[in-house]
């Protein structure tokens, strides 16, 4: 399901593929997930372990020193894929805390050479805080800017503009909350999160997840229901 992140993954033990063109598309590791203005499918066989960076998108260009782009999917060579076989040794080894302690260090390492955009920064810090809900008007008065200025270098740095992604913040939150309490009251959520009203919401929601809001909190509810005790899920908040 779409979020406001971009995530680079690796993975491990099976094939991973996504659906593309009516086909499935081979995806080696690490690939990156960009900005999704709809679900994706995964398909994979036998078991698949996987590890994944989740990233401000107004960052992970930067980061990894690419090209910024509105890619769903994006596959790229990089020095990054060298730690793959390293983190497959520590994964099959059943290691995991060491695995996510090459990861961390790796990215702490790529980002003392990156330079703080301080006006990115700050308008990402105001809308992370506000979870995507302020305008573009207030986020530019957070970091100091006008709003041309800031939707120009926002856009050059994730491919996206502030309000693309500020959508996809407040989505997240709805999903989230209809995840964990899918009884919960679509007004008060529209109000709460700065919708126009409630109408607005579903049809936001239904534009990223191809699913009203009401249908996907009764699917929640009867999957959370049909859920033994003995059965443990990990589902990406």
């Amino acid at each position: 399901m779409p979020d406001g992140y971009a995530e680079i993954i690796f993975h491990f033990g099976g094939s991973c593929s996504i659906s593309y063109d009516g086909g499935l598309k081979p995806l080696p590791s690490p690939f990156m997930m960009g900005l999704l203005d709809q679900p994706v499918l995964f398909y994979t066989q036998n078991r698949l372990e996987i590890i994944a960076i989740r990233c401000f998108p107004w960052t992970v260009f930067d980061l990894l020193g690419l090209p910024s782009g509105k890619d769903r999917v994006r596959i790229f060579e990089h020095p990054i894929a060298r730690l793959h076989p390293i983190l497959e040794k520590w994964v099959h080894a059943g290691k995991i805390e060491e695995a996510l302690a090459q990861v961390k260090q790796y990215f702490l390492d790529a980002r003392s050479h990156v330079a703080i955009d301080s006006m990115l920064f700050k308008a990402g810090v105001a809308m992370s805080k506000a979870n995507g809900t302020i305008p573009v008007s207030q986020v530019a008065a957070a970091a100091n800017a006008t709003v041309r200025t800031l939707e120009r270098n926002f856009k050059q740095s994730s491919g996206h503009t502030v309000k693309d992604v500020s959508a996809l913040m407040r989505f997240e939150q709805v999903r989230n909350r209809l995840w964990t309490h899918p009884e919960s009251s679509l007004a008060g959520l529209a109000y709460e999160l700065g919708y126009t009203d409630q109408s607005h919401l579903s049809r936001e929601f239904k534009r990223y997840s191809g699913t009203t809001p009401a249908a996907f909190a009764r699917k929640t509810k009867k999957r959370k229901q049909a859920v033994s005790d003995n059965f443990v899920a990990f589902v990406q908040a």
